[in-house]
């Protein structure tokens, strides 16, 4: 990897300019040979720039006449994903638009230009080899209207503040502060304006934003899910900054060119903590529809709606079952409690509401209902028809007596059949319909152990969902390692369609507690009065146990997955027991998390079966204030984490290939492995990229483990 330490943010020197520039150089102008040898080793080089025209950094551009842009490349290339890679900054209405021409490409601009401004066409990764397809990464092509280029740089990294980790690809929006409003009491720079400068970050989350002015800027960061350069709230990311921030007085950082990764990366001087937005939208009764004969489904344009009354014609309001389908509520289902039979094919009714009028109020109103549902058959039924009629056809052509065979029970309850079972897993089971009976007399449920061989009956609990009325939790106290029989008898259960289930018979087994380990976390803190949220997740951030409303003191999470966990811990500033996301409009950053690292840096705690693991967690200390030399030691410790990894892999896989090589040439010894030699340097991974030296050692596991 090469490196390149300069000190950018101050006054731009004709020096430091000159070393930033040299990503253009490298981008641009790399030395390698014009002809593609024949055989030999596979060509892994991208595309070299040999010449442009107008040249690069040109000035004085037309506004309404542009030239076209010709680059010529050292051997013939292709476009590929020209959509979702290539931007310009600042955006122009058309993009441009590229095409191939002989060793080159052809940039053709279809917008009228702003006068006296900075302008970059960003390919990303689009200018592709055309045998190998080896691509030409962070090529960008800089011009200016004006007698002169913005200079400046800033670097920053971008972050999901609920899992803690990069979010990649996400574009970077400067706004010049003197050209917007300030916002007061609420923020709408980001619906009311464009940027002048537009950056994006690369995998690792770092980015580098060039031609900037020595200005005030309002900088926001959102990940753009549908690529059209748009900020949708509930659909992308978006992260903001409390206040502006002027490149002149920025101290300086360090950055470099990743020769294996293939982009420029940086020591960041801003980060972003990125969540999901809400969206505001106006409150109504956005849909109605009816999806099979007992149920029917009506949509709210905005979650909670406070609804007062629902009525139908045809039915009485207590045999009308309202029930969320959402968190939000936004979606509600509304089961008809009455025998088939008596329900018409259309239902008539009213709902009583509050929505948003013209002036955005809530005010109570009423819409109509008309919820109409006729039978049709499906595919499979249909098929399953056609055949019974063959069959009976058949009967009669040969004078046999046909009875029709007895239809499957329309009943529906998912359960799982067998399964592990332990003091955090117990048994779900959800039904298609709301129950009108539950005869939870009639449920068996026994138990054996090695030594009680005879099925012994066993207390349990039977636990209603308290978000869907329809799903249910069995509850008992699991004996480690015993087998559990759980039998529910035909008509046990009866539903609003007047269904009666079958005979259901389940085996589980109780979990044996050695085969998992044990994590013991003491949380320390001057705070007595904090709440904090404690996640037990996987190496990828998917939570497998999770603790709240814990205070300073002694946890203990049993059993634990053998393998990769982390830590992850919840600031629960209002103590709700939830996370909480922020409000880019309201200007509310999100509640903090962050994952729990030893002294050595280390996140990942590889957990063994039948250990305990003790975790001494500092709450001052892990949620101290973020500053810019606490991000950058993240980083450089999660990409020396990353790279012992790899080491370890990459030894591993050579191990392996040895021990194949030595199999096959008939030497049933090891052999020799030699020296892996260092990984300065490493590229790839979705966090950190800040280090070209060797990494260093991993240090100890990430808490003290006892077997």
């Amino acid at each position: 990897m090469r490196r390149i330490d300069s000190t950018i943010g101050r006054a731009a020197t004709a020096a430091v300019v000159a070393v930033v520039m040299l990503f253009g150089a490298l981008l641009l102008t790399k030395c390698a040979s014009t002809m593609v040898p024949t055989g030999g080793p596979k060509d892994t080089l991208p595309p070299v720039i040999v010449y442009m025209e107008p040249d690069n950094f040109t000035t004085n551009v037309d506004t309404l006449r542009p030239p076209k842009i010709y680059v010529e490349f050292n051997e013939y290339v292709q476009i590929k994903d020209q959509q979702k890679e290539l931007y310009t900054s600042p955006a122009m209405k058309k993009k441009p638009s590229v095409a191939r021409r002989g060793r080159g490409i052809v940039v053709t601009i279809k917008d009228t230009l702003r006068p006296n401004t900075t302008y970059a066409i960003n390919f990303g990764s689009s200018i592709q080899d055309n045998n190998e397809s080896n691509p030409l990464h962070s090529m960008r092509y800089v011009f200016s209207t004006g007698p002169e280029i913005d200079s400046m740089y800033m670097s920053g990294y971008t972050a999901d503040s609920y899992k803690a980790d990069s979010v990649s690809k996400s574009f970077i929006y400067f706004f010049i502060a003197d050209s917007v409003e300030q916002p007061q009491e609420w923020d709408s720079t980001m619906f009311k304006y464009k940027p002048q400068v537009i950056a994006r970050a690369e995998k690792n989350g770092i980015f580098i934003a060039q031609n900037l002015k020595p200005v005030n800027y309002r900088i926001y960061a959102f990940e753009d899910t549908n690529g059209n350069m748009e900020y949708e709230p509930s659909v992308d990311q978006i992260g903001f900054l409390d206040t502006t921030y002027n490149p002149m007085y920025m101290p300086g950082f360090t950055i470099w060119y990743d020769s294996l990764r293939h982009y420029p990366s940086a020591e960041p001087q801003l980060y972003f903590r990125m969540f999901m937005d809400r969206r505001f939208a106006r409150q109504v009764l956005s849909g109605q529809e009816r999806v099979n004969r007992h149920k029917a489904l009506i949509y709210f344009g905005a979650p909670n709606p406070e609804v007062t009354k629902i009525e139908f014609d045809s039915i009485p309001s207590d045999k009308v079952i309202y029930d969320p389908q959402t968190v939000g509520k936004d979606t509600v289902a509304l089961w008809f409690n009455i025998p088939a039979e008596e329900l018409p094919d259309t239902i008539k009714g009213r709902i009583t509401y509050f929505k948003h009028d013209s002036i955005n109020n809530l005010v109570e109103s009423e819409d109509k209902l008309r919820l109409a549902w006729v039978k049709t058959e499906s595919k499979s039924e249909r098929e399953e028809r056609e055949k019974l009629e063959k069959e009976r056809e058949k009967a009669e052509r040969e004078g046999r007596e046909w009875e029709e065979p007895e239809k499957k029970n329309p009943f529906k309850v998912t359960i799982p059949s067998s399964g592990e079972v332990n003091k955090y897993k117990h048994v779900d089971f959800e039904f298609d319909y709301p129950l009108t009976k539950f005869d939870t007399t009639a449920l068996l449920f026994t138990m054996t152990t090695e030594t009680i061989t005879e099925p012994q009956n066993v207390k349990y609990t039977i636990l209603r969902d308290t978000l869907n009325r329809r799903k249910f939790q069995l509850r008992a106290e699991w004996e480690p390692k015993a087998k559990y029989e759980l039998v529910m008898p035909a008509g046990m259960f009866e539903n609003i369609a007047a269904e009666t289930n079958d005979t259901i018979k389940c085996t589980y087994t109780a979990s044996d507690p050695e085969k998992y380990a044990i994590v013991n976390i003491k949380v320390r803190g001057t705070h007595p009065r904090a709440r904090y949220i404690l996640q037990i997740t996987n190496a990828q951030g998917r939570v497998q146990r999770e603790l709240a409303d814990v205070t300073p003191g002694s946890y203990t999470f049993e059993y634990v997955s053998p393998g990769d966990i982390m830590l992850r811990v919840v600031e629960d500033m209002n103590a709700n027991g939830k996370w909480d996301t922020g409000d880019m409009v309201l200007m509310r950053q999100p509640e903090r998390t962050e994952i729990y690292k030893n002294d050595d840096g280390i996140e990942t705690i590889t957990t063994k079966e039948n250990w305990e693991f003790d975790i001494d967690v500092d709450m001052d200390k892990l949620f101290a204030p973020v500053t810019m030399e606490s991000v950058v030691k993240m980083l450089n410790d999660r990409e020396d984490e990353r790279l012992k990894k790899l080491a370890e892999e990459r030894a591993k896989k050579r191990q392996e290939e040895q021990n194949k090589k030595n199999q096959n040439s008939g030497n049933m010894g090891m052999g020799g492995m030699g020296g892996l030699g260092g990984l300065g340097g490493m590229g790839g991974g979705t966090t950190g990229g800040l280090r070209s030296g060797t990494s260093s050692g991993m240090g100890g596991m990430g808490g003290n483990l006892r077997r």
